[in-house]
């Protein structure tokens, strides 16, 4: 429209005189569209539904699924607020502009500390022939490292159980979708006392010690990181004596080999690995001791290895290998029992920031600075 000029004569005591003016005042223009409660007049004079939405839950990185750069959304339940910052399909960002704190990004991968542990394996049986002592049972095998974690990704859980006495331990594993299955194999068990092949170690994620036998049979322990990972997951057993005294060998460990026998007195069991993934150091995968063999009659079984092995003995049964250590059974003689392996275990270490809190089984969950443990002691799942 045309734009009068305002002089003084056009001015009354109260007002302007309209009758001075001049042209005509066009409508004032209020944009295209509807206006309503729920619409904004924006620049280009169009109306377009207000930006922000009400809903009783945050906003996700896929929901909803095409939002406009710059809409807001409220959260009902909690009162926070965010608006979208970044338009992706399937990976919108939405940046918290409220009182609360944390933003809905899309899913970096991050990397997840494991430790595997297999059960370990059970001592041998040291009443085949009553004056002969049995093998120490091997640590389970001990595996650690990290693995990168993918978007939702599944990771079956599975412990494996310590061997009853001349038994094997058992696989602890993890699993899933886009991740490196890792298994960590039970202990072998340990040799008998007997003049046959019940006396040999077996092998497994470290060996078990060999049984007592005399000069007319030879001993033999089982070999250790069986079967073959890198690094090794674990040692090989010792051997027991092949004369009168017929003393035991020990379990291996994920440190070091079982020892043979000395003397009349059983191999002391081969030292596990210590590991702070828990938050605290802690030895893991310790060799079962040998027993002792019967002269002298004050003969000593071998010591327990570090990291939950059961210690040999001399005049009685052999100890059990410490659960949730993976330990290998100590040895026995004559007339008493070898100790059984003790179980496995399986600890995840995350960043606390990333840990979604979606298991299953019943794992114990603590935190260690910035990040969150997960100790399973049977079968479970975690999901990322």
């Amino acid at each position: 429209m045309a734009i009068q000029k305002i002089v003084d004569s056009m001015r009354t005591t109260t007002g302007l005189d309209a009758a001075k003016l001049t042209g005509t005042v066009a409508s004032a223009r209020m944009g295209s569209g509807t206006a309503s409660s729920s619409t904004v007049l924006y620049g280009d004079g169009t109306y377009k539904a207000e930006p922000v939405t009400a809903q009783s839950s945050d906003p996700t990185i896929s929901s909803p699924a095409t939002p406009t750069l710059g809409d807001v959304i409220v959260n009902t339940t909690s009162g926070e607020m965010f608006v979208c910052t970044t338009v992706s399909v399937g990976a919108n960002v939405w940046t918290n502009i409220g009182e609360g704190t944390g933003n809905v990004t899309p899913y970096t991968a991050y990397n997840i500390e494991y430790l595997v542990v297999g059960g370990g394996g059970g001592a041998g049986d040291p009443n085949l022939v009553q004056k002969y002592a049995s093998g120490g049972g091997g640590a389970g095998g001990y595996r650690e490292s990290t693995q990168n974690a993918a978007t939702s990704s599944v990771i079956t859980i599975t412990v494996g159980d310590g061997g009853a006495m001349a038994a094997d331990g058992a696989a602890s594993s993890i699993s899933g979708s886009g991740l490196t299955t890792i298994s960590s194999a039970g202990g072998g068990a340990g040799g008998s006392g007997a003049n046959t092949s019940a006396s040999i170690g077996s092998d497994g994620g470290s060996g078990g010690g060999s049984g007592g036998v005399n000069s007319s049979y030879t001993a033999v322990a089982g070999s250790g990181n069986t079967p073959s990972t890198s690094p090794s997951q674990g040692n090989n057993g010792g051997t027991g004596t092949d004369h009168d005294a017929t003393a035991a060998g020990a379990g291996g460990g994920a440190t070091a080999v079982g020892a043979n026998f000395s003397g009349a007195a059983g191999g002391a069991g081969g030292a596990g690995t210590a590991n702070d993934i828990s938050g605290s150091s802690v030895s893991y995968a310790g060799g079962g001791g040998g027993g002792a063999g019967y002269a002298p009659t004050s003969a000593t079984g071998g010591a327990a290895g570090t990291g939950g092995g059961g210690a040999g003995s001399g005049t009685g049964n052999g100890s059990n290998g410490y659960a949730n250590l993976g330990g290998g059974g100590g040895g026995g003689r004559g007339s008493y029992v070898g100790g059984a392996g003790g179980k496995g275990v399986v600890i995840l270490k995350m960043p606390t920031a990333r840990y979604s809190g979606t298991t299953s089984g019943t794992p114990t969950v603590t935190t260690s600075g910035t990040d969150t443990i997960l100790t399973f002691t049977g079968t479970g799942s975690y999901t990322t």
